[in-house]
């Protein structure tokens, strides 16, 4: 619906800021949570705005929150549209401290070879393949998936997140092929600021061996 009646630009710019603000009162109420991160979504719509890079900065400043705590999270179809004009628009974002993301990886083009031309930090395996390991039939083939993606994500310095973990099964799978973090109803469903808060105050640690609950997305 925002897409149609064109409201998903005010709607996307409304969310980073209000992202940004809940994330900047974290920061300053919770002292040990100083490290701690917000992933927001652009939608394509936003990123092809030539102001994007002197908006996100605007947002930055006016909340007075580093660069270094927020992530910004994008399709591969987003990016692969234009890929000459994505790389230039990327690099400028990354230039302010800000990570960047492919989110729902192998949903779009399904190819790793292209991401070396892109200034990443994290890659996150689209639930559908997630979806697939340790649900009996399919579990060889979405386990294949992850075993492929995770050693070539590894070698172009890329972290890696499973989306749509929401067994424990699949945890510990993903834990054995390697993978560090992840995001799905196993840890939590998506909660309203003040539930979130609740969980840092409980100092909640989702660290079951080597894998770790990725910060959730906005």
């Amino acid at each position: 619906m925002a897409e149609e009646t064109g409201l998903i630009r005010e709607l996307g710019w409304w969310n980073l800021r209000e992202s940004c603000r809940q994330m900047s009162l974290w920061r300053a109420k919770y002292p040990a949570y100083a490290d701690l991160t917000i992933s927001v979504n652009l939608s394509p719509k936003q990123f092809l705005q030539p102001n994007l890079v002197s908006d996100v900065q605007g947002v930055l400043v006016e909340l007075n929150l580093p660069a270094s705590a927020l992530k910004l999270e994008l399709t591969e179809s987003t990016v692969m549209g234009d890929p000459a004009a994505a790389i230039e628009m990327l690099e400028q974002i990354k230039a302010l401290g800000i990570s960047l993301a492919i989110d729902d990886f192998g949903t779009g083009y399904s190819s790793l070879s292209y991401l070396h031309r892109f200034p990443l930090d994290t890659l996150k395996i689209d639930r559908s393949f997630i979806s697939g390991i340790g649900d009996g039939a399919s579990t060889q083939d979405g386990t294949e998936i992850a075993r492929t993606i995770l050693p070539m994500a590894s070698n172009l310095h890329l972290e890696v997140v499973a989306e749509g973990v929401e067994t424990g099964e699949q945890l510990a799978l993903l834990t054995r092929l390697k993978c560090k973090y992840g995001q799905g109803f196993y840890f939590s469903k998506p909660l309203p600021a003040a539930d979130a808060a609740v969980l840092l105050e409980k100092k909640t640690n989702w660290h079951p061996k080597s894998l770790s609950a990725a910060s959730g997305k906005s």
